[in-house]
């Protein structure tokens, strides 16, 4: 009996190769840009390629889209709920591993520490001084998590052991949990006039998208840091660059970026008060095991018509 065949974008991991080529064939996504006269059974997103309805209408036969990943800003989820696709994620396994780096992010730019591993590593550093690369303290600052869902949690529980204050804005409150995170709901203003550290960690979607522009950087304060573990377009780059570079704020540190690489000439990359990582959230090695698994799992269950392991509704 053929295998089904299922549409990926890549390269794959060469582990998810192995397992899917077991039980499907995969086409390059090539197809799925193109379209196919045969069936196609599936369609696995590895990185964030588009999937919409378009798509969708050029393979016939799709039966379940599986993201290796838990955001799905990348499926329009009404265009596959339209054709009763199931999509699926894998919500929960990341959420310490982002929170985990939200803190090395937050840390690394407080503490100056790119900076200060490029000076300690050149030619120019041949005597301390007590006075030179002065960063600022985390301890007893305040923390502004814009997002309390299950990342914004985790990162909550990590700001009370380096005894933070917590500042937190949601689209509703969430007042089951401010006792047990000892954090306080506040306007997103609030948010960003009283927070010494500001960090994103909202889904993206169009209330999300462009959230932090001109307007709220003009609120932050000068000697705050923006954080940003959750995606790009959430920020806007332009406004970005700008109040890094007039010294708006003290600092920013990122995972992510739009667009996402930056061009290598992006003035964004030319300001040392910026950290940027190549949006390693999730990439610890126990996480990225656990998202294969589930992924896996949840297309293999959608081609055998059966309910998933974690199914996002539109």
């Amino acid at each position: 009996m053929p295998k089904p065949k299922v549409v990926a974008d890549g390269p794959l991991a060469p582990e998810i190769t192995a397992r899917l080529s077991e039980k499907v064939e995969i086409l390059p996504w090539s197809v799925a840009l193109q379209g196919s006269p045969e069936p196609i059974a599936g369609i696995y997103t590895y990185g964030h390629p588009r999937v919409d309805g378009a798509m969708l209408d050029r393979l016939a036969g799709v039966r379940i889209i599986s993201s290796y990943g838990v955001g799905v800003d990348h499926i329009v989820l009404a265009d596959a709920a339209a054709r009763r696709i199931p999509v699926g994620n894998t919500p929960g396994v990341l959420d310490g591993a982002t929170a985990d780096m939200a803190f090395a992010l937050l840390l690394a730019s407080a503490r100056r520490l790119v900076e200060g591993d490029r000076y300690a590593r050149s030619p120019g550093f041949t005597v301390y001084d007590p006075g030179y690369m002065l960063g600022r303290e985390i301890h007893g600052a305040t923390i502004g998590i814009v997002g309390l869902g299950r990342i914004g949690r985790q990162i909550a529980q990590r700001a009370r052991g380096f005894e933070m204050q917590v500042l937190y804005h949601n689209r509703h409150p969430r007042s089951d949990l401010e006792a047990g995170l000892a954090t306080r709901y506040v306007t997103l203003d609030e948010l960003l006039k009283e927070s010494d550290y500001v960090v994103l960690s909202v889904p993206l979607s169009a209330q999300t998208r462009g959230l932090v522009g001109r307007a709220q950087f003009a609120l932050m304060k000068r000697t705050a840091t923006l954080i940003n573990v959750a995606r790009g377009p959430i920020v806007d780059t332009a406004a970005l660059t700008e109040a890094l570079s007039e010294r708006r704020i003290f600092a920013a540190a990122l995972d992510v970026t739009d667009p996402e690489p930056l061009p290598r000439d992006h003035p964004l990359l030319k300001l040392d008060n910026v950290t940027i990582a190549p949006h390693l959230g999730s990439a610890t090695v126990q996480t990225r095991q656990q998202m294969a698994d589930i992924s896996i799992e949840n297309l293999l269950r959608g081609l055998r018509g059966e309910p998933l392991l974690f199914e996002v509704r539109g």
